[in-house]
């Protein structure tokens, strides 16, 4: 029989990757239905990709935890569906974004197996890279506000639990106010009198036939997965350094690259390496260090349980007024979003640059059916090496 210091040893870990499951799935999956939603995929669709991804990272996770002992972390890019929300439908529609969805999971393999590519994303800068991803975010996250103004019945609920979460205890705050919208949900649907069909609750895998047009590649495959690299794989690995764990970079990134080519034409667009989990899973919260690996195999294990819920999840979403699904988004993303601005701006010889690539990124502009969140790096890079660059070089 196992002793008491034995049990305490297995129940940290499991605590810290259930608790990581949690907060990581309800604390987002609003974010990655927004994003799915607005390049076209229908609702069973849009189920169809979170249960996809739930699944396949959810084994990632546990096979890699048991396999190199160490507490590797994994999640859908929740950045990169804030991205999609900006992009909206591209040329081809939703063929055309599963067509992008499946190049995302063959850049992020090569830059993993082929170090040139990896030091080449690398090279974009990173305070241009965030400026971006707040041009991106800027949309949801001024959702809950422009919503309460529309619906504050609705609204106001969730912004009011959300702030008093936010005081007391800041992990949970998000998924409280997920509860609480689930809670006004329900009670809309019953005032309105529209029901959710019973065939919907249950998500089915549905195949989409990929196609590709430049649009969706430049648009959202390339864009992608610069957000993807910036926000979530380079801080998954520096959060884990600050543990003492040094990820192994060529499986790592080839297993999330894998992962999002096989769940794309399944409605999935990307997964990563993650951050906030990892430092749930690999904190001292989570137990001797020889055994934390045991949380991130845990969390893997409970998205097995959590992706059948995408269904019921998404047909709520899909039957409830508009604006609440999108208020949760953009409260989950507020501190995304406060990074970003940070991190844009503390280079001070580079502001007008990360300047340029935020308004870009948050104005909407599309050119040659291409959305603002390419031609936000291009139009940055462009000020930053055409204008700043000479100007430093030059001045006295």
């Amino acid at each position: 029989m196992p002793d008491a210091t034995t049990s305490a040893s297995l129940r940290q870990p499991v605590v810290a990757g259930l608790v990581a499951a949690l907060v990581g799935f309800t604390s987002s999956f609003a974010v990655v239905i927004a994003g799915l939603r607005a390049v076209g995929a229908s609702p069973t669709q849009a189920a169809s990709g979170l249960l996809a991804l739930s699944i396949v990272f959810g084994l990632i996770m546990l096979v890699l935890a048991v396999r190199t002992r160490l507490p590797l972390s994994f999640a859908w890019s929740t950045p990169g569906a804030a991205l999609l929300v900006s992009t909206g439908e591209v040329e081809g529609g939703w063929s055309a974004a599963v067509g992008a969805f499946l190049v995302i999971g063959v850049l992020l393999a090569l830059t993993g197996a082929v170090p040139a590519l990896g030091r080449l994303i690398g090279r974009i800068p990173v305070p241009l890279a965030q400026a971006m991803l707040g041009g991106v975010l800027l949309q949801l996250c001024l959702a809950p506000f422009v919503a309460v103004a529309d619906s504050p019945v609705l609204i106001a609920p969730i912004l009011v639990v959300w702030l008093l979460a936010t005081r007391w205890v800041p992990t949970w705050a998000v998924p409280i106010a997920f509860v609480v919208a689930l809670g006004v949900m329900a009670l809309d649907l019953l005032d309105s009198g529209a029901s959710v069909p019973r065939g919907d609750l249950l998500p089915v895998l549905e195949w989409t036939g990929p196609t590709f047009t430049v649009a969706a590649v430049v648009g959202i495959a390339i864009p992608l997965t610069v957000v993807t690299m910036a926000s979530q794989n380079i801080p998954g690995v520096a959060v884990m350094a600050s543990f003492g764990y040094r990820v192994p970079w060529t499986p790592s990134m080839v297993a999330a690259g894998v992962g999002t080519a096989v769940v794309a034409p399944l409605g999935g667009h990307a997964m990563n390496l993650a951050a906030l989990s990892a430092a749930l899973n690999a904190g001292d919260g989570a137990g001797p260090k020889d055994r934390r690996w045991i949380a991130a195999a845990t969390t893997g294990a409970a998205y097995l349980v959590l992706g059948p819920l995408a269904g019921a999840l998404v047909a709520l979403s899909a039957a409830a007024s508009p604006g609440i699904v999108e208020s949760v988004a953009g409260l989950a993303l507020l501190a995304a979003f406060a990074a970003a601005l940070r991190g844009s701006l503390e280079d001070p010889e580079h502001r007008t640059s990360s300047a340029v690539a935020f308004l870009v990124a948050a104005s909407g502009l599309t050119i040659l059916g291409v959305g603002g969140a390419f031609w936000a790096l291009v139009l940055g890079l462009a000020v930053r090496w055409g204008i700043e660059r000479p100007a430093r070089g030059t001045a006295p």
